[in-house]
């Protein structure tokens, strides 16, 4: 399962300004909130991205997978009841089940994203749903579209994706991740799809949440907790 999740403090500025003095002296406490070694223990790997001053209203991206929905919940209660969740809002949550697209024959590297030891600097998330009539398609002729798609993706090596099926467990068919770390490159590839048969069946790709990734320490020393 997987689950992304994007947060933000309190929307008052002048207490965002005022919490990072108020708070300095519990900010290990805040760090081991989300410490790596603590989530893998409980059986959820968890990946922060920062998207301050980047996407309004969001300065925390989260990319979190377990083995069930169950640890997923867990882990996120654990975290609202902490010091740090004492201070956040949940501005999007997409929910999933990890696997790989029906489409491909054969898995590359391209179909493996967020999972490697090293997450890429970059991640792009979003709910992807396609329409009614892309599903009374036959299997043949969806095939012949996602074939194109896959074309042109082949030729953006930098760029890997990850699948998250959300039938019947949220309201978008998929959540897409996609990490790089060449921008550029993966700007590149999002405008010639835009130009493939793929693009006829989107009925929803927003909200784009775009991350830079970062170890949660800088995120907060960014925010000034760190001062």
């Amino acid at each position: 399962m997987g689950a992304e999740g994007a947060f933000d403090p309190p929307a008052d500025l002048d207490e965002r300004l005022e919490r990072p003095r108020i708070e300095a002296r519990h900010r290990p406490p805040l760090l081991r909130d989300l410490d790596p070694h603590r989530s893998a223990a409980a059986g959820v790997r968890s990946l922060t991205y920062s998207s301050i001053g980047i996407e309004p209203g969001t300065d925390l991206v989260l990319w979190r997978t377990a083995e069930t929905i169950d640890a997923l919940e867990t882990a996120a209660a654990a975290l609202l009841r902490s010091d740090l969740g004492g201070w956040l809002t949940v501005r999007h949550a997409f929910v999933g089940r990890m696997g790989d697209s029906q489409y491909v024959v054969k898995p590359t590297p391209q179909e493996a994203g967020l999972t490697g030891v090293e997450p890429g600097r970059y991640v792009v998330v979003y709910p992807f749903t396609k329409s009614t009539d892309w599903y009374l398609q036959s299997r043949e002729a969806r095939q012949g579209v996602m074939n194109e798609h896959m074309r042109v993706g082949r030729a953006y090596p930098s760029v890997r994706q990850a699948l998250a099926y959300s039938f019947g467990l949220d309201d978008q068919d998929f959540v897409v991740a996609y990490e790089t770390d060449d921008l550029e490159a993966f700007g590149d590839l999002v405008r010639e799809l835009r130009g493939t048969d793929s693009r006829r069946s989107t009925v929803r790709d927003t909200p784009l949440l775009l991350g830079v990734a970062r170890p949660l320490d800088e995120i907060a020393a960014l925010l000034g907790a760190g001062a």
